[in-house]
């Protein structure tokens, strides 16, 4: 996320780049009807309400056919897990892509989405564009993000767009329509932010100016997570926190994600995954079980939520989410 998780990932993500148009497995689109109605889905935040950590899965649009299948596979084998929402990444082509596959993912598939919208290279009639078409299709919620900046650019310059930063678009959003707004959060510090402080106040705005909820970088160390949490809560921030989990599924991917995102893996950590960086199979299972142990103690000290990179993959987030026993009924 350089403005939220999925940034960093999709910037790294070879499958990453342009269209969401294309077909899904058979599985997925015998159950889809020809004509698809709009399906207007509660906003996240009142699912708050109901006092139990919220579960969820992040997807972004893929680039080709195959990685297109890779994709509703995924969704096909994440669905009966029942999550709260998933959220749709913004990729490095353009907002139509989202737009495309929230749409797709919440009235042809029935799962509740959220729309990441980035604002840094947008005018607010192209950024209203989007949102008129995000509510005309029956969705309600948005994660509302700067974006990444141009290569070579230092400081994000409004222009002609009159936004630079998120506490731009949250306001934005909230006055085009009752979007339910949910935004960044960064516990080891946003990568181009002084200091963790300096980060929080930027949190705290966003806050202010309409944000319901919050959605951490990945991290894999929790006593960071909890130190940030401290803060931001002595700023005045009440909103609900939910915690981004990313699995480790390679050693040489996770390495160049926590390198762009500013997250670090704990020495113990690194050292173990190094030592069985040989044998995939055994990677996969040692990110398994440290996800499923950092989870359970997250849901033990009150987290929020739980939300799931999946890399528009599924194996790893089943496992983790059976293990749990956070499958909904």
């Amino acid at each position: 996320m350089t403005s939220s998780t999925s940034d960093a990932v999709n910037t790294v993500n070879e499958n990453v780049a342009v269209v969401a148009a294309v077909p899904a497995p058979a599985s997925v689109t015998n159950a889809v009807a020809d004509t698809v109605s709009v399906v207007e889905q509660p906003r996240i935040d009142a699912l708050f309400e109901q006092h139990r950590p919220l579960l969820s899965f992040e997807f972004f649009p893929p680039k080709d056919g195959a990685g297109s299948e890779l994709l509703f596979r995924a969704i096909d084998e994440l669905k009966p897990l029942h999550p709260d929402f998933v959220s749709i990444t913004r990729t490095g082509v353009g907002t139509q892509p989202t737009l495309d596959l929230t749409h797709r993912v919440q009235n042809e598939l029935g799962i509740r989405a959220m729309a990441h919208l980035t604002c840094v290279h947008h005018t607010p009639d192209e950024m209203g564009d989007a949102l008129d078409c995000l509510w005309e299709r029956g969705v309600r919620n948005v994660l509302a993000l700067r974006g990444d900046l141009p290569p070579g650019q230092a400081a994000p310059q409004a222009g002609d767009s009159g936004f630079r930063y998120a506490t731009d678009l949250v306001p934005f959003v909230r006055q085009r329509h009752d979007f339910c707004v949910g935004v960044a959060g960064y516990p080891e510090g946003h990568p181009q932010c002084l200091n963790v402080t300096r980060d929080i106040e930027y949190l705290n705005q966003k806050v202010d100016a309409g944000a319901s909820f919050v959605i951490t970088q990945l991290f894999f160390d929790n006593a960071d997570f909890y130190r940030w949490r401290d803060a931001v809560q002595a700023m005045g921030v009440t909103v609900p926190i939910v915690a981004g989990i990313m699995p480790i599924l390679s050693v040489a991917q996770t390495k160049r994600f926590v390198g762009m995102c500013g997250a670090k893996i704990p020495h113990p950590l690194l050292l173990k995954l190094e030592s069985l960086e040989s044998d995939p199979l055994s990677v996969h299972a040692a990110g398994v079980e440290h996800a499923i142990s950092q989870c359970e103690e997250l849901l033990a000290n009150g987290v929020s939520g739980l939300h799931f990179y999946t890399l528009n993959r599924s194996k790893a987030t089943v496992l983790i989410t059976q293990e749990l026993k956070l499958e909904r009924q």
